[in-house]
Parts: C-alpha cells; structure tokens; sequence
C-alpha cells in the first residue's frame, strides 16, 4: 500500500467515535474489492460532521506535503483519502486500475475525495488527466477540490493547464491564495491574460478583484504605469495599497519609481506592516 502518514491516521482517528474507529480499522484488512467497497460505503458508518481543525494541526499531517490542508473537509471524505491510502500499490498496473474505476464510477462526493487523495498518491504523472478534466469541470465541488488547497496542480501540471485553473478561479470568483504554491508558479503568460482581464475590467468601469494583482507584479511594465498611478491617486484604499505592492515588486524602474510620490506606503512595505497576506480576508 501507499505510505499512510502517521500524522494523518491520528487526526483521523481523534476525530471517530470508537465504533467508527473500529469500522475504518476493519476496512483495511480486506483485499482490493472490500476497500472500494468500503470507500464507496463510507457515509452509512461514519458522521458526515465537519472535522475539527485546528492551527497547529495545520501543515502537520503529511510532514513531506506541508501543503496537504483538510480545512472545510468533513469526516467522510477524510476517511476516504485514508482508505485509498491502504490499496495496495503494486502491481502498478493493477493500482492504477482501480483508481480509474473508481473514478470512472464515482457519485459527486467521491469524487471530491478522489480529487482529495492525488497529491498523496504514487504514479503521480497517471493522474494527470484526470486531474486536468477536473479544471475544466463545471460541478463547482469537484473544481474546488482540485484547484483550492491541493498541491497536486503546483507539482505537477504543464504552464497551460496551470493557467487554466488560475484564471477559472479568478472567473469564478474564488480566492486564489487558496491555490496552492500560487505565488511560486506566476508566469508570463498568465501575467498577459491578467493584464487584459484587468484592462477590460477598468474599461468598463468594473472592480478589480485585489489578490490578482499579485500575479501580475513580476510581470508589469511601462504600459500599466497609468492604470497603477491612478489607483495610487483616486482608488480605495485597499487599491492604493495593492498598487503600491506591485510597484514595490516590478522590475522595471519607472514602476518602482511611481511609489516613491508616496513615502507613507513605501514605508510601511520596508518595515513589512504591508504585504499580500492583508488581502486574504477581503472579500472579492
């Protein structure tokens, strides 16, 4: 079987009642069929109450995958990622096989869970697929559980795809410092396509949602000097500060020399009072 986290069984565990604990335990003595089996009847044995979750759980439960959060998660789908963990992974082919068909026949919240389980699971480049058709999906639950807090797109999906499930994100609305390893993945060509998105959102006189500006600032040159000058003039606030963020980042001069006409904000991202974390709890 997959390496099951010590971590991850624990929390698990501290969150059942001895009967479930007894249930979960029984499952993962049985061959491959009873453990699909036992994924699939998960909820007619276990509370289907939210998990509690707290700070200094948060990175702790797959050490090797700080990345790997269960906020939001309730006790089936993380008894279900649990379990899939216990199939056994060789013969690969064999593996291999019984993921797709349980993806193949899975109702909307298994699929959450499947969705859950990739960044856990070996073989990571089989996945692909699936995980890609998943951005693309228009059943919001299943897109979240791929897109938001799930390390698997960072780690493993091509420049396109990832750009795909940043700009599907900002479309619909969701906070993309959910995404995880967002910032380590800015590029180019996501850059462009922000750049446009924002210039036809002005045009229209239109807000702007604030976090998006943080993908963009690596990126921004001479031809976004008027857009920022006249958030740093007129905007809100919050505009301003954001704008002053991105001037702050930008490699071209004449972007960081617009935040210079405003000492108080270039002083306060020096002494680190202003950064991108102020804008995680702003509603869009």
């Amino acid at each position: 079987m997959a390496n099951v986290p010590t971590n991850l069984t624990q929390f698990l565990f501290e969150q059942t009642t001895k009967k479930e604990r007894e249930w979960l335990e029984d499952q993962v003595g049985f061959n491959d069929l009873g453990l699909m089996t036992g994924f699939v009847a998960t909820p007619r044995f276990l509370s289907k109450k939210n998990i509690s979750y707290d700070s200094k759980t948060r990175g702790d439960l797959v050490p090797h995958l700080p990345g790997f959060e269960v906020d939001g998660w309730n006790l089936v789908r993380l008894a279900r990622v649990w379990l899939l963990l216990h199939l056994p992974i060789e013969p690969k082919e064999q593996f291999i096989k019984n993921i797709e068909t349980l993806f193949d026949t899975a109702e909307l919240n298994e699929l959450v869970a499947l969705y859950s389980v990739l960044p856990l699971l070996p073989y990571p480049s089989e996945w692909l697929p699936r995980a890609t058709d998943a951005v693309r999906s228009n059943m919001g639950f299943v897109f979240d559980a791929i897109a938001l807090q799930n390390p698997y797109p960072e780690l493993y999906f091509p420049e396109i795809a990832w750009n795909q499930l940043v700009l599907k994100t900002i479309f619909n609305g969701k906070p993309i410092h959910w995404i995880y390893g967002m910032d380590r993945r800015k590029n180019k060509e996501l850059a462009i396509a922000i750049s446009d998105f924002i210039s036809e959102r002005m045009a229209a006189g239109r807000t702007v949602p604030l976090q998006i500006w943080r993908l963009l600032s690596a990126f921004v040159d001479v031809t976004m000097d008027s857009k920022l000058l006249s958030l740093l003039v007129s905007g809100t606030e919050a505009e301003k500060e954001v704008a002053a963020l991105v001037c702050s980042e930008s490699s071209e001069p004449r972007i960081r020399s617009l935040l210079t006409k405003f000492p108080d904000l270039e002083l306060s991202i020096q002494k680190g009072e202003l950064d991108w974390s102020k804008f995680e709890s702003i509603p869009e």
